[in-house]
């Protein structure tokens, strides 16, 4: 879990620092970072929501805030299997400008 965060911060760092030094792949950067963080985080929320049983879901927590949170984020700002076409399209479009 822990080792998910930290690569999931690691990466959302990189996309920031893209953008603000507009670099050429920003766009591909930012669906990367899209992607992967919300899919890790929720990867990561759900297995809490498993260590905490049915305790997870209590609202007293605030652990069922954050899996309903992390659900929606996956699909806001364009859905997570747009943002693997966007990633495909940009990593084609670099291997067709080595070949």
């Amino acid at each position: 879990m822990a080792t998910g965060l930290q690569t999931s911060r690691m990466l959302l760092w990189r996309a920031a620092s893209a953008l603000d030094d507009d670099d050429a792949d920003k766009v591909e950067l930012c669906a990367m970072a899209k992607r992967y963080v919300t899919d890790t985080c929720f990867e990561v929320a759900d297995q809490a929501l498993q260590l905490h049983g049915g305790y997870g879901y209590l609202r007293e927590y605030g652990l069922e805030k954050i899996v309903r949170d992390l659900r929606v984020h996956r699909i806001l700002e364009g859905t997570n299997e747009i943002m693997r076409l966007v990633i495909g399209r940009a990593e084609a479009a670099r291997f067709r400008a080595t070949v």
